[in-house]
């Protein structure tokens, strides 16, 4: 695991595989030639990192795009890192299995480095279904077994709680090895970083810019006038400087080239906690915390 404050650019899961900090986000991002123009920008910047899901409606288009670019920046698959997620439609014994097959397939890629349970509840069921708990165990050990015929390199959860996780951990074979969530200077989960820190699991943060709506902050528009870097940056690095992952999405070359350049500056433990200061538990996407 990273320790806080770590300058390294990768971290080493809780299973020995090694996986980059900063990765290349895909929500939203539809359509070949903008994947392929986003990948092409990303890898030329020095990305290995690629993060999708099936509930994005992309990984077909991602896959494509990779093949035809690992040769042309001279890289091999064993260079990158994919990760992709288990459509919540998908949670459940048999329906998981296909699922996680699903993603391999539209890929093409021969394997995933990280495959994620998008969420903890089933999609078109309500967040208080009693069959919730069932369905994640179900899903995880269906993905413990991609995992073991090698299909995945690695496995873990998105969007879960602490409860949720505390739920998991004395039964599952394979424990998570990362954990993507939100989290940003307006959604600081100091008790959940704590917990997977002390669990080994690698907490990765999606909506690090708050949906867009933080680069406007008033305090994140200070500390980036004072180092020189943008807003952007700013918020990608208080996290980076946690031991916290980071997979910032974007189709233009500019900012996706900006938003890796991480590694060149610190903040000061004032600016660290003028940042952290800004909680207001405020989620900019969904709140998991009502699934059972």
């Amino acid at each position: 695991m990273a320790e806080r404050g770590s300058e390294m650019e990768t971290v080493r899961l809780n299973n020995g595989v090694e996986m980059p900090l900063v990765g290349l986000g895909t929500f939203r991002l539809q359509g070949y030639e903008t994947v392929h123009r986003a990948l092409d920008a990303a890898l030329g910047q020095g990305y290995r990192a690629v993060d999708t899901a099936a509930e994005y409606g992309n990984e077909a288009d991602i896959g494509r795009a990779l093949r035809e670019l690992l040769p042309k920046h001279g890289l091999a698959r064993r260079d990158l890192f994919v990760t992709s997620k288990l459509a919540p439609r998908d949670m459940g014994w048999g329906a998981a299995e296909a699922g996680c097959r699903h993603s391999l397939e539209a890929l093409g890629l021969g394997y995933l480095d990280l495959y994620l349970v998008h969420w903890p509840g089933k999609q078109g069921h309500k967040s208080q279904d009693p069959r919730n708990p069932s369905w994640r165990r179900e899903s995880w050990e269906a993905m413990e077994r991609m995992q073991e015929a090698g299909s995945f390199r690695a496995i873990g959860v998105s969007n879960y709680t602490e409860g949720h996780l505390r739920e998991m951990l004395p039964t599952c074979r394979i424990a998570p090895a990362v954990l993507q969530t939100e989290f940003h200077p307006r959604l600081v989960q100091r008790g959940l970083l704590d917990f997977c820190t002390a669990h080994s699991i690698h907490l990765q943060a999606y909506s690090s810019l708050g949906q867009g709506e933080l680069v406007a902050e008033g305090t994140v528009l200070g500390v980036a006038a004072s180092l020189g870097k943008t807003p952007a940056q700013v918020l990608l690095r208080w996290a980076v400087q946690q031991g916290v992952g980071v997979i910032p999405k974007s189709s233009d070359p500019q900012r996706i080239g900006l938003n890796r350049q991480l590694f060149d500056f610190r903040l000061g433990q004032e600016q660290m906690d003028l940042l952290s200061a800004m909680h207001s538990n405020t989620h900019y996407c969904w709140d998991p915390g009502p699934v059972v």
